[in-house]
């Protein structure tokens, strides 16, 4: 066995049957052999038996039905046309099927078939050969080619063939077979007209169904890829803040630990507590933000955290040094309102803890006109070229707010101060409905 592994190695691995096929092998439509997606070429290699993958099927099924109606049909139609039209002979079974034939290529070369099969039904009735359903190809034709967009060949065509055979039956029946045969009334061409009308009244019928069936599955695809972009930027946005507030407060408080590990023990372990405090809350929040991405329909295991949390906020603001005085109380609010307040103070006082020189910082919320304002004032001075928070967390409140049809405000004070105002409405849209 070991020699035979051996042996297939140096071959090139397995036997060429056994070799994995790519998925254009089998006949997959629309797709090519890599390398050649998107050239509309794929011309086929020595193991695809000369097919042209990524290019549409021939219709062999829907061909020979049509076919087989032609044929037939019009073997039944010359029983009852018997001595008014020619008889059927082999020429004119030969220009049945020349008819039928182009059908084939109605997909790769709607354009083509069409004229074609137009050429042979025309050459068909000026031999004078019974009337029968030979139109029934052209009619396939015409509709192939207005689905596919060639509107001008398919109405060419069409058209070409009802003038034809309006000339021949009004007019040339005198030099061609049958001998004999008269002239046919205009009533009879008008109704024929009619039919020619309603079968390209029907393709296009057809055709604008599918354009806006892909026009539909197109804004389908848009508005899910909208939605998967809006939820990455809603979880990217969630993992900031939860991940900056709690990072800045284990920071804070690793640096007092260290600190004051040898001078006062005891405050040592106070800030270790505040540590395992804060690196388990943001464990709770990533989990439950993490949630989000389970299977569909699972809802969350905890509620979002909201206005209610301020005084908790606030003892981990305290913690990290920052004393937060707290000016009104929140209204009722949704719950995503009161998610993207709780966030943007947050935010605010983790920019104050890591941007701030000042240890004491100011939240006033205020509500009436529809709208909760949030005011977040510390007194600087700035520390740091980013002050204020000018990256990631500060686009993120803008967003959140926005997404609420609300407004964010942040900027220095006159008096050396850093402030962030935001307005966000007491109603959304989705409250309304």
């Amino acid at each position: 066995m070991a020699g035979m592994e051996e042996q297939r190695a140096a071959l090139g691995g397995p036997p060429r049957w056994r070799r994995p096929v790519p998925p254009w092998w089998h006949g997959t439509q629309g797709e090519e052999p890599p390398g050649r997606q998107g050239d509309g070429r794929g011309t086929g290699g020595p193991h695809t038996g000369g097919l042209r993958p990524g290019r549409p099927h021939r219709p062999w099924l829907s061909t020979a039905l049509c076919t087989a109606l032609v044929l037939a049909g019009s073997h039944f139609a010359a029983r009852g046309q018997h001595g008014h039209r020619e008889p059927l002979d082999g020429a004119a079974y030969a220009l049945l099927l020349l008819a039928c034939v182009p059908l084939l290529w109605r997909h790769r070369h709607p354009a083509l078939a069409a004229y074609g099969t137009a050429a042979a039904t025309l050459a068909y009735l000026a031999a004078g050969y019974p009337y029968g359903p030979v139109f029934a190809a052209a009619a396939v034709a015409c509709f192939s080619a207005v689905v596919a967009g060639r509107r001008r060949a398919a109405w060419t065509s069409v058209g070409a063939l009802w003038a034809g055979n309006a000339l021949i039956a009004l007019w040339l029946y005198r030099w061609l077979p049958p001998s004999g045969d008269g002239p046919s009334s205009v009533g009879r061409q008008l109704v024929v007209a009619t039919w020619v009308v309603a079968v390209v009244a029907l393709s296009e019928l057809a055709r604008a169904r599918r354009e806006q069936w892909a026009r539909e599955r197109a804004e389908r695809a848009q508005a899910a890829r909208r939605r998967a972009d809006e939820e990455r930027l809603r979880i990217a946005r969630e993992l900031h803040d939860v991940l900056a507030h709690s990072i800045s407060v284990i920071n804070v408080q690793a640096g007092a630990g260290l600190a004051l590990l040898d001078s006062d023990p005891e405050q040592a372990r106070t800030a270790l507590t505040a540590i395992r405090a804060a690196s388990k809350e943001a464990l709770g929040e990533v989990r439950q933000v993490l949630d989000t991405l389970r299977a569909p329909g699972d809802a969350p295991r905890a509620p979002a955290p909201g206005l209610g949390r301020l005084p908790e906020l606030v003892g981990q603001a305290a913690a990290a040094g920052l004393a937060v005085e707290v000016d009104g109380a929140p209204p009722p609010l949704p719950p995503g309102t009161d998610l993207a307040a709780f966030r943007i103070v947050q935010e605010a006082l983790t920019n104050v803890v890591r941007h701030s020189g000042s240890r004491h910082a100011r939240v006033r919320l205020d509500h009436g006109g529809g709208a909760l304002r949030l005011r977040i004032d510390d007194d600087g001075p700035a520390t740091g070229a980013d002050a204020g928070g000018s990256g990631n967390g500060l686009a993120g409140m803008r967003e959140r707010a926005a997404a609420l049809g609300g407004v964010i405000e942040a900027g220095a004070r006159p008096d050396g101060g850093w402030r962030v105002l935001a307005v966000l409405p007491l109603t959304t849209e989705e409250d309304d409905r």
